[in-house]
């Protein structure tokens, strides 16, 4: 389990539950699920055009995902933002799989952005991935004031002096940032997982922000690392344990709660 080619899975499975585990409580804080939902999943396209053109869909997937974070933003304040989000998110699956239907040689390079390969990292992917996870948490800590103040309670967050507005896109760019770190390791569909299920565990638990980072990093890594030992063990894919161990914890979590409440 621990041999010299799964060093680079235990790193990567590390940094990728770190960066979800602060970025997701905000995501939960923010009621961005929607948002970390379709941003994962809208880079498809770009993976899809990079491999038709010849160029590495993790260029293009990170591309994909600026661009459509800074498009979902930007037209989300013009009109009804989840509408918005959802046509994005149509536009840009369907136009994937219209590229991907025009060059079939690397289609599995492009589903694997989509399921993940834990299992395979390199060192370039890990390099890659951890400057954007860095990038994305080191932006967290640097408006981690006004982004508290932003998702908690933004109308006095803005009589305080605070630009929400500038605030959400920042944090819609760190969302794409993380996108680009970690889909290439553990697929859009894990990334929602992990960006949702272990942080909303730690909120319906803890009692200030700063404890549902800590415990939300806790149940994200518990998370990871069951999921690579057992996909390691049973020869099963990752993705499997992932959701099911991420939806155990978060199902616990609110039986918990209710349990203190009452």
């Amino acid at each position: 389990m621990f041999e010299a080619y799964l060093l680079n899975t235990w790193y990567a499975s590390t940094v990728v539950a770190v960066s979800a585990g602060i970025i997701g409580v905000f995501v939960i804080m923010r009621g961005d699920s929607f948002l970390a939902h379709a941003i994962p999943h809208g880079s498809f396209a770009g993976a899809a055009v990079a491999v038709t053109i010849g160029l590495s869909p993790v260029t293009g997937m990170g591309i994909a995902a600026l661009l459509s974070a800074l498009a979902m933003h930007l037209l989300g304040k013009k009109g009804r933002r989840d509408a918005v989000i959802a046509l994005l998110l149509v536009f840009l699956l369907a136009g994937g799989a219209f590229m991907l239907s025009m060059s079939g040689d690397y289609s599995n390079q492009v589903y694997a952005l989509l399921f993940g390969q834990v299992l395979a990292v390199t060192d370039a992917d890990l390099l890659t991935m951890s400057i954007l996870a860095l990038i994305a948490v080191a932006m967290v800590l640097c408006m981690i004031r006004p982004l508290l103040a932003s998702s908690i309670i933004p109308e006095q967050a803005r009589v305080q002096g605070v630009r929400n507005n500038l605030v959400a896109l920042l944090f819609t760019i760190v969302i794409a940032c993380v996108t680009t770190a970690s889909v290439p390791i553990v697929g859009a569909m894990l990334l929602f997982s992990l960006l949702i299920a272990p942080p909303a565990a730690a909120c319906a638990l803890a009692r200030n922000p700063i404890h549902a980072i800590v415990l939300s990093c806790v149940f994200a890594l518990g998370c990871m690392w069951a999921s690579v030992a057992l996909s390691v063990l049973t020869d099963l894919p990752i993705g499997f344990f992932v959701a099911t161990s991420s939806g155990c914890i978060y199902a616990i979590a609110k039986f918990v709660a209710h349990v203190w409440k009452h």
